[in-house]
């Protein structure tokens, strides 16, 4: 695991993007921050750039730096969540302009998964995450479903777990407001 963090460190720090193996699907993925990365991620995908993208980041510390005030029900939300979600924040900040929605939300997930956890962490920015498919396409699960087009046009493809099947489906996505209010996208 290591070789591989190293290679896919040198990729993001280079503004480059990389396939890899999230908590959840098979992700293309860039430095979060970066916007001709991120734009060059929504040239790959063929996704409109009014629709944002999720932000991974690798713990507590991180979502705060770039969330402007986390909700106190995202905190409870985070904590009874027994499978990987993704919440929508009032506020985002310090991230690429196209990651931010028009509204000024951002989605934003804290990864548990060991190899992103530690990606993220020694990358010390938050990554995109997006799916490894063309917009409208079935997300991957597994290395073998991502398409030889996808791989072609990034600069990167981990080879970590190409071999194995992930078991999980796309993370939940919901909505939280400062008023407590929340808003479920997908289950």
């Amino acid at each position: 695991m290591e070789e591989e963090l190293k290679k896919s460190l040198a990729v993001l720090h280079k503004g480059g993007i990389l396939l890899y193996p999230t908590d959840t699907v098979w992700g293309l993925g860039c430095d979060a921050r970066n916007k001709d990365a991120v734009a060059k991620l929504f040239k790959i995908k063929q996704r409109a750039e009014y629709k944002s993208m999720v932000v991974l980041v690798c713990d507590e510390k991180m979502l705060n730096r770039y969330v402007k005030e986390v909700p106190a029900v995202a905190w409870d939300l985070i904590e009874a969540a027994d499978h990987p979600i993704t919440i929508i924040y009032p506020e985002g900040r310090g991230l690429a302009d196209s990651i931010i929605a028009a509204d000024g939300s951002v989605g934003i997930r804290i990864v548990k998964d060991d190899f992103c956890r530690d990606l993220i962490h020694k990358f010390g920015k938050p990554i995109v995450s997006t799916s490894a498919n063309i917009s409208g396409e079935p997300s991957p699960s597994s290395f073998s479903e991502i398409t030889k087009s996808i791989i072609e046009k990034v600069d990167y493809a981990v080879n970590w777990r190409q071999d194995e099947t992930n078991n999980t489906r796309p993370s939940s996505i919901i909505k939280v407001n400062m008023n407590g209010e929340i808003k479920i996208f997908r289950k």
